[in-house]
C-alpha cells in the first residue's frame, strides 16, 4: 500500500494578511519592494509562520495584479535577508527567527512598521549600549578633522532645525555615522546602516509618543566635545549616558501605559 503523500502547509493570501492587487497603478519597477514589505511584515507579525510555504512565484502574479519578474526580485530581497528560504521539493517557506539578518537596517525598520515589543526596543539598546560607548573612546584618540567638522555640522543643524523635523533627525544620524567613521575601525563602520536605523527610528517612536525627553543635543554636544579633547573616558560615558537616557524615555512611558 503507497504511503499518502504529505500535505503541504501553504499559507494563501486569503489565511494570511488579505490579497488583492498589490497597489494597483504604482510603478513596477517598485512593486518588488511593496511586495517584499509586505510579505516581510506578515512573517515578522507572525501571519505567517517558520515552515509555511509561499505561493507560487505564478499565483502571486496571478492574485496580485504584477509581473512575475518582481515577484522573483522581491522573493530574491527576502532570501538574502535570511526571512525565507527555498526548500527542495517543498517551495520557498519562511525560516526560523534565528536565521534572520536582524541587523539589516530593512528588517529593524519592518520591525518597527507595527507597534514595537519591549523585547525588540530593549535589544536595540543594548546593541548601542555594546558598541556606541567603546566607539566614542576610540573615536576621542583617532578622530580627525573632517570627522569633527561632520560632527559638528549635524550639531548645528540639530540645534537650528530640533528632531522633530525630517532634517534635524538625519542631522542625528550623520552625527552617529560621523562618530563611527571616527573611531577608524572597518567593522564599526559596516554597523553604521544598523545603528543609523535604529537611532533614527527610537527618536520617531519617541517623537510619536512625545516621550522626547532631555534636550538630546546638549546630549550629543556633550559627546562632541569630549571628542573634540581627545577625552576617552569621558567620550564613553557622554555616549553611555545619551543612550541610557533615550531608553529611559521609552521604558517610562511604557511603564505608564502598563
Amino acid at each position: 500500500m503507497s504511503k499518502m503523500p504529505k500535505r503541504r502547509q501553504v499559507v494563501t493570501w486569503d489565511n494570511a494578511a488579505g490579497g488583492g492587487p498589490l497597489a494597483p497603478g504604482r510603478p513596477s519597477s517598485r512593486l518588488h519592494d511593496l511586495l517584499s514589505e509586505k510579505l516581510a511584515t506578515e512573517i515578522i507579525s507572525g501571519h505567517r509562520l517558520p515552515g509555511d510555504v509561499l505561493p507560487t512565484e505564478l499565483d502571486m502574479s496571478i492574485s496580485l495584479g504584477i509581473s512575475r519578474t518582481a515577484v522573483r526580485e522581491a522573493m530574491r530581497i527576502l532570501t538574502s535577508k535570511g526571512l525565507i528560504e527555498p526548500r527542495p521539493k517543498r517551495g520557498t517557506c519562511v525560516t526560523e527567527k534565528s536565521s534572520w539578518n536582524l541587523l539589516d537596517p530593512d528588517v529593524i525598520g519592518w520591525m518597527f512598521s507595527s507597534e514595537p515589543d519591549d523585547r525588540l526596543v530593549r535589544n536595540l539598546f543594548e546593541l548601542r549600549l555594546i558598541i556606541e560607548p567603546a566607539a566614542a573612546a576610540l573615536a576621542a584618540v583617532r578622530r580627525k578633522a573632517s570627522h569633527l567638522t561632520a560632527m559638528f555640522r549635524a550639531l548645528e543643524i540639530m540645534d537650528r532645525d530640533t528632531l522633530l523635523t525630517e532634517t534635524g533627525q538625519q542631522a542625528d544620524k550623520d552625527f552617529h555615522a560621523a562618530l563611527l567613521a571616527a573611531a577608524d575601525n572597518d567593522q564599526l563602520t559596516s554597523l553604521n546602516a544598523s545603528i543609523g536605523v535604529s537611532v533614527a527610528l527610537s527618536t520617531r517612536y519617541k517623537i510619536e509618543h512625545d516621550v522626547l525627553g532631555l534636550d538630546p543635543v546638549a546630549a550629543h554636544r556633550a559627546v562632541y566635545d569630549a571628542i573634540a579633547h581627545g577625552d576617552a573616558a569621558e567620550a564613553r560615558w557622554c555616549m553611555e549616558s545619551l543612550i541610557r537616557h533615550a531608553q529611559k524615555d521609552i521604558v517610562k512611558r511604557r511603564d505608564a501605559e502598563s
